[in-house]
């Protein structure tokens, strides 16, 4: 067991238990297995120069100091991935809810459920490619999966003006709460690019219903990799799998 590798293991499990991070988290962010950070914290198991940078990132740390070449301590950090600071644009959010609604809410399988994951997939999928939201919009981890916190003020204001009507319908023997629009949603206030992003996710995800679309939400690293009722944070994304990342879009 070389020396350098049980230093540096022990330097990224004193920085993981510091900042309250649980091996799984720190497994699903860097894209390895459990046990391997087991492996790596124990030092028996050497760190590429790719999961060296990545650990770096996610502890806010130089790879100097993960490596110790640096003789300044290592600091705590309270967060593990940087903190988003973009406001809240709740017309923003109206218009998006319109135009997914005028897109697919006629649909059966389209109730609050798939509306939630859609406005989620929306605002998500929008910072991994260009590093904005789409809204701004807080969603929060909840056991359905995303949901979005300024959704019941938004749509109260949205009936409270005759802009959408919610309905209770029953869809596959269940209550299904759906909501139709009344007015066209404003396109201007989306750039060519979101409008792009907003039709991606609604061709793809407004064929699930709520059971497949809350399945499908839960192996998005942002949620899995959030804790209960936790704000999801916007810069999880990228850490996504291969199967979630919406990247390559800008390729085409």
């Amino acid at each position: 067991m070389k020396t350098g590798t049980k230093c540096l293991g022990a330097r990224i499990r004193k920085l993981r238990e510091e900042n309250g991070v649980t091996q799984e988290r720190m497994a699903l962010l860097l894209g390895i297995h459990r046990p391997a950070v087991s492996q790596i914290e124990a030092g028996r198991r050497e760190v590429t120069s790719r999961e060296l940078k990545r650990l770096a990132e996610f502890f806010q740390v130089s790879a100097d100091d993960l490596l110790g070449t640096e003789t300044s301590s290592l600091p705590r950090k309270e967060m593990m991935v940087r903190e988003p600071k973009h406001p809240f644009d709740k017309e923003k959010f109206k218009q998006l809810v319109l135009y997914i609604l005028a897109s697919c809410g006629a649909r059966p399988n389209v109730g609050k459920t798939v509306l939630y994951k859609m406005l989620y997939f929306c605002d998500f999928d929008c910072y991994e490619l260009y590093e904005e939201p789409l809204t701004g919009a807080n969603y929060r981890k909840i056991s359905y999966g995303p949901a979005p916190c300024e959704f019941e003020r938004a749509v109260s204001e949205m009936k409270s003006k005759n802009e959408i009507v919610e309905i209770a319908v029953e869809y596959h023997g269940k209550r299904q709460i759906k909501y139709l629009p009344n007015v066209e949603a404003d396109l201007k206030v989306f750039s060519a690019r979101e409008k792009e992003v907003i039709d991606r996710v609604v061709n793809r995800l407004s064929v699930m219903d709520a059971a497949k679309i809350s399945d499908y939400s839960h192996e998005d690293t942002p949620w899995k990799s959030s804790s209960d009722k936790e704000i999801i944070n916007y810069e999880l994304v990228f850490y996504r799998t291969p199967v979630y990342s919406v990247r390559d879009y800008k390729e085409e």
